[in-house]
């Protein structure tokens, strides 16, 4: 990457007729470009993502927590922002055993 000597942000190649240019958003234009060499580089993309899970549905933490459902003692648990930013996170739990799902506001 080329960056404008002016102000700073990348500049861009650009073709005038059979000549390359280097041309930055604030109008700053590098015409001594040739010298330059303009490439890109390409990802192969056709190789395909295994993803592998082994046996484990869950990736939260498992904590001591007691399902009023069930009355099993361990639940998985994770906790969102879904009030205001200035208001504590709510906490989510999962039980272990029958997958009751409930929350805790405190």
């Amino acid at each position: 990457m080329i960056f404008c000597p002016k102000c700073g942000s990348i500049m861009k190649p650009k073709k005038d007729g059979a000549k390359k240019m280097l041309i930055c958003s604030c109008g700053y234009k590098d015409k001594d470009a040739d010298n330059i060499c303009l490439g890109e580089i390409v990802k192969d993309t056709s190789q395909k993502v295994e993803i592998v899970n082994e046996g484990q549905d869950e990736v939260y933490p498992l904590i001591t927590a007691h399902c009023e459902k069930c009355g099993h003692k361990k639940a998985y648990f994770w906790t969102v922002q879904t009030r205001a930013g200035d208001e504590p996170e709510t906490k989510f739990f999962k039980c272990e055993k029958c997958k009751h799902i409930w929350r805790d506001y405190s």
